[in-house]
Parts: C-alpha cells; structure tokens; sequence
C-alpha cells in the first residue's frame, strides 16, 4: 500500500532539502588560548607522574637501603 503524501510530509522534505543547503560543508573550529594551557598542564602532570614512578620505585629504596646500613655500622 502506498503512503499517502501529506501535507506535513511534503513540508518535512522541504525543511530537510533547506537545510542540506543552508548547514555549510567544511566546519571551521577556533581554538581558544585555553587549550594551550589544557595540553601543558597534561604534559606536566603526566611527566610529574612518571617523575613521582622513578622516585618511588627507584629513590625510596636506596634511600632504605643506605639508611639501614648506616644505623648498623653505628650500632656495631
């Protein structure tokens, strides 16, 4: 059965047609100062993360280390 062509139907295809030719193509973004300081503050934040991984990984248990063997050469 075929669907009738009302008169909102006709006017939904006339609106969606106008507005394929109104809505421009190529979509021009503009970006704001802001991200600049967006991406630096990641940058930093994940390099202070990686610096933090060192330390804790690597830094804390020498400095354990050190420390144990200095108390027990005083003590003995």
């Amino acid at each position: 059965m075929p669907m009738k062509s009302t008169v909102l139907h006709k006017l939904a295809i006339a609106f969606c047609g106008i507005q394929l030719l109104v809505v421009p193509l190529n979509a021009y973004a503009y970006l704001g100062p802001g991200l600049g300081g967006g991406v630096l503050a990641a940058v930093l934040g994940i390099l202070g993360g990686f610096f933090m991984l060192i330390v804790g990984f690597i830094w804390y248990p020498i400095k354990r280390a050190w420390r144990w063997l200095t108390q027990r050469r005083i003590h003995d």
